[in-house]
C-alpha cells in the first residue's frame, strides 16, 4: 500500500488492483485493515484505530483513496462528498471510438443480489459524467473521466451502455477475455481539508506501465501505448499530454492558459526544465511543442523561424465566405504595449506580412468552420486576417463581433491548433470545434 499523504486528520493512500475496500465474503485482506494495521504500528497506537471510510472504489479498480483519521475529519469529508464538492478524476482504456467529448446522463438501477447496475428508463437514480478523449490507438481509446454523481459501477455501465466498454471489466464488457485486468484508474482526487479548509488535489499514477510479460498474453494491452498521456495527467487544469521523449513534449492546451507562466508551470514538476519554442493566445486550444533539452531547443526554434513547421487550425467564424476556399495575404504591425495587431500598408515601418490559405469544413449558413493553414506566423494572425474580411473569430473579445458572442452564449475563442509537424513528426489534437446550433 502506497502512502500518498497523511497528518493528523487525513491519509491518502493508493489502492492497488484487484484489493476490497473493506471486508466481503471472501475473506481477502481489505485496503481498511491494512490501513489501520499501518497507522497502529507506525503511530504505536493501543487499542482499535480509528479510520473513518468515506468514500469507494470497486475491488478491481486501482488508484486514490482518502481515510479520515479522526471522527471530525470524517464527518466533514462525508459532507464534502454527499453535496459532489470532492472532485474524483479517472482514466480509463475503452474498446470503441468515442467523441472527442461528451457528457453521459443515464438512470441507474442496482440489483443488490447480483451487485450488478443497470441503465432503466426510469426508476433508478440519475447518473452523470463527463469525458474527454486523450488518444486514440488500434481500436481503443484513452479517455479522461469526471463523474458528477457517484453511483455504484457507474463510470462502468455508462460508458459500456453508450458502447464504450472499459477494456478487461469482466463484469460489463461481453467481449472481455479471463485473465485482463480491467483498465479504469482513479488519478486525481481534489477536496478540502477538513479542518484547514484548503484545497488539496492527490495524484495516483497507473501501474498500465510495467514491462510486459516475456510470455505475452491477453492482458499486454496498455502498457506502453499511453505513455506521453499517463506521465502528464497531474498537469490535467492546463493540458492534456500528447508526444514524449527525451528531446521534446507535446500536449494539448486547454483554453485559457498562458504557454507562460502556467503550461511551463505545470510541467516543469513532471518532467524537468522545459523550453517554449513558441506560442499559442491563452484563449486559443490545441497543440503546443516544448523543448526539454538545449539541441532540441535550437533546433525547433530555428524550424519555426524559418516556417519550416506546418501549422492547421479550426476555427468557427461568423457567416459564410462566399467561395470554400482561398487565401489571405496581409500587412500588420503590433502594438506591444497594448497586445494588438493591425493593419497597415506593406511599407509601413515595421510591418510583418501575413499569409494564410484557408477552406471551408462545415456551415449552417450563419456560422461557418474553417481549416486554416498558415504560411506565417504571427501575433493574433488569424483573428486579425478573418476580421479583415468581415468573418470574426466567434467567441473572439478583441477583434470580433461581440453582438455575436452574445447571441450564441459563446465566452471562449473558437479557435483550434488542430495539426502540428515538426521535426518530421506530425501531431493531431483530440480536441474538435462544433457549430453552435442557430439560436
Amino acid at each position: 500500500m502506497k502512502i500518498l499523504y497523511e497528518d493528523n486528520h487525513l491519509l491518502v493512500v493508493e489502492k492497488p488492483i484487484n484489493v476490497p475496500v473493506q471486508g466481503d465474503a471472501s475473506g481477502d485482506l481489505d485496503l481498511l485493515r491494512m490501513a489501520k494495521g499501518y497507522v497502529k504500528e507506525k503511530y504505536q497506537k493501543a487499542g482499535e484505530v480509528f479510520l473513518g471510510l468515506v468514500h469507494r472504489l470497486d475491488r478491481p479498480v486501482g488508484g486514490v483513496m482518502v481515510f479520515a483519521r479522526t471522527s471530525k475529519a470524517a464527518a466533514r469529508l462525508t459532507a464534502q462528498f454527499k453535496a459532489r464538492q470532492v472532485k474524483k478524476r479517472y482514466v480509463a482504456i475503452v474498446d470503441g471510438d468515442p467523441p472527442a467529448a461528451a457528457v453521459l446522463t443515464d438512470c441507474l438501477l442496482k440489483d443488490e443480489r447480483t451487485n450488478t447496475t443497470v441503465v432503466v428508463p426510469e426508476g433508478g437514480k440519475q447518473a452523470e459524467l463527463r469525458f474527454q478523449t486523450l488518444a486514440r490507438n488500434g481500436g481503443q481509446s484513452l479517455l479522461d473521466i469526471q463523474p458528477d454523481t457517484g453511483r455504484p459501477h457507474q463510470i462502468r455501465v455508462q460508458l459500456a451502455h453508450a458502447g464504450l466498454p472499459i477494456h478487461g471489466d469482466m463484469r460489463y464488457h461481453p467481449q472481455a477475455k479471463p485473465g485482463t485486468q480491467i483498465r479504469l484508474w482513479a488519478y486525481a482526487l481534489t477536496l478540502s481539508h477538513p479542518t484547514q479548509g484548503e484545497k488539496m488535489t492527490f495524484f495516483s499514477r497507473p501501474d498500465w506501465q510495467k514491462p510486459p510479460s516475456p510470455r505475452g498474453g491477453a492482458d499486454q494491452i496498455g502498457r506502453g501505448e499511453w505513455s506521453a498521456q499517463l506521465a502528464l495527467l497531474p498537469a490535467f487544469s492546463v493540458c492534456a499530454g500528447v508526444y514524449l521523449n527525451e528531446e521534446l513534449v507535446v500536449v494539448d492546451k486547454h483554453s485559457g492558459v498562458e504557454v507562460e507562466p502556467d503550461l511551463v508551470v505545470q510541467l516543469a514538476p513532471l518532467l524537468g526544465e522545459v523550453f517554449p519554442v513558441h506560442r499559442l493566445d491563452a484563449n486559443t486550444e490545441g497543440l503546443v511543442v516544448l523543448a526539454r533539452t538545449e539541441r532540441a531547443r535550437a533546433q525547433l526554434e530555428q524550424e519555426f523561424y524559418e516556417h519550416r513547421t506546418r501549422k492547421l487550425y479550426h476555427v468557427v467564424v461568423c457567416g459564410t465566405p462566399r467561395e470554400r476556399e482561398g487565401k489571405l495575404v496581409h500587412w500588420g504591425i503590433k502594438d506591444a504595449a497594448l497586445g494588438f495587431m493591425s493593419l497597415c500598408e506593406k511599407d509601413t515601418p515595421g510591418a510583418q506580412r501575413m499569409a494564410l490559405t484557408w477552406r471551408v469544413l462545415e456551415t449552417n449558413k450563419e456560422l461557418s468552420k474553417l481549416e486554416i493553414l498558415l504560411e506565417t506566423g504571427r501575433t493574433h494572425q488569424i483573428r486579425v486576417q478573418l476580421a479583415a474580411i468581415g468573418r470574426p473569430v466567434l467567441g473572439d473579445e478583441k477583434y470580433g463581433d461581440f453582438a455575436a458572442n452574445k447571441r450564441y452564449k459563446v465566452r471562449r475563442q473558437q479557435l483550434l491548433a488542430k495539426e502540428l509537424e515538426v521535426l518530421g513528426l506530425r501531431f493531431t489534437s483530440e480536441k474538435n470545434l462544433s457549430l453552435p446550433c442557430n439560436l
